[in-house]
């Protein structure tokens, strides 16, 4: 089926709203169904420049689920709080239409500043607590933990989930930017429902560290954060000039100096490759990884509703062999200049 071209931030109501309605995914062998894109919302409140409107981000969260994306993605670390909030109000009154994740364990300061991981079992609970006050709901259907802590067993912060669940506070568990090992004995002591760590057409580690093969195996679904390459992958970021000041992108090496115009051929690789297939570099980049298996579920963020209605077109991408082989050769595993985090973020990955 061909998408006409339309430029990143035209309107695709009607596209994502023909024929082909919103796919599902089950996140795990048993587990869940939901929409086969997810809505990452932590935009909404901090980290991709100063330029917010709740309003705005009320309304992408509401025609998101017109749209049959009922996954929604937060964290407790999202604007120390205030993404959790404005969820909740999203959701006010219509909350059971909604399939809520958040995350706790990446612990900051009142003034912002990162501390690091916490998963001790008595800070889980304390921090499921907060969360659940803040969305303004009863039960959390997805908890994840945002990062491994070191210093604590992973079967002890598992356990203290596990006890949530019993307690109907949570009904599945899952982990982000896991290694391998802590995987299986996370899923060893409860079942884990979903797996969320970066992956994208510009971030594909996990088809080669093991991550994506031990989540198959366990048969725990994968949740791609990112999936557009913090938005380098629609083309519209091809300088440093393109983020604001406060924009948390500056600080990540991808996005500096040599390794951003190294890059930037990458983003002009996908852009031909769209405009080749007739749809948006979005589109593409997302169509990829659904293409990838029906165990990934991607949550693109965004917070305006131009851009989600974009997104949710990528549904309708269905890519041939020939053009996965090309998007393969523009783009190998491997071809993407500089780190994911700077140094501090990368030390807490994939433990």
């Amino acid at each position: 089926m061909r998408i006409e071209f339309l430029a990143r931030g035209a309107t695709l109501a009607t596209a994502a709203e023909s024929n082909r309605p919103m796919q599902r995914r089950r996140l795990g062998t048993d587990g869940p169904t939901v929409s086969a894109l997810g809505l990452g919302c932590m935009g909404m409140s901090e980290f991709y420049g100063a330029d917010r409107d709740e309003s705005e981000s009320i309304r992408t969260i509401h025609r998101a689920l017109e749209l049959g994306i009922d996954f929604l993605d937060t964290a407790d670390v999202y604007g120390l709080g205030r993404n959790e909030e404005l969820v909740g109000r999203a959701i006010a009154g219509n909350r059971n239409a909604y399939f809520v994740a958040t995350k706790f364990g990446s612990v900051r300061d009142a003034d912002g500043t990162f501390r690091g991981p916490n998963g001790r079992p008595e800070y889980v609970r304390s921090a499921c607590d907060a969360s659940l006050e803040r969305l303004g709901v009863e039960t959390i259907d997805l908890y994840y933990q945002h990062r491994v802590d070191r210093n604590t067993p992973i079967e002890e912060t598992v356990g203290a989930m596990a006890e949530l669940v019993q307690a109907g506070k949570v009904r599945h568990l899952g982990l982000s930017e896991a290694a391998p090992a802590t995987i299986r004995r996370a899923h060893a002591t409860h079942r884990i429902a979903a797996l969320q760590t970066e992956y994208s057409l510009w971030t594909r580690d996990p088809e080669q560290n093991g991550v994506l093969a031990t989540v198959r195996e366990l048969g725990i679904a994968f949740v791609p954060y990112s999936p557009l390459g913090r938005g380098f992958l629609t083309g519209t970021l091809s300088t440093q000039d393109a983020l604001g000041a406060t924009d948390a992108r500056r600080s990540h090496p991808r996005f500096q100096g040599d390794n951003l115009a190294a890059n930037v051929r990458l983003a002009d690789a996908v852009k031909a490759l769209a405009q080749r297939k007739g749809c948006t570099p979005a589109q593409l980049a997302l169509a990829w990884l659904l293409s990838r298996g029906e165990d990934i579920v991607p949550i693109p963020g965004t917070k305006r509703v131009r851009y989600l209605e974009d997104n949710a077109g990528a549904v309708k991408v269905q890519l041939t062999d020939d053009e996965l082989h090309a998007i393969d050769d523009a783009l190998p595993a491997g071809a993407t200049a500089g780190d994911r985090y700077a140094a501090a973020g990368m030390a807490g990955l994939n433990l």
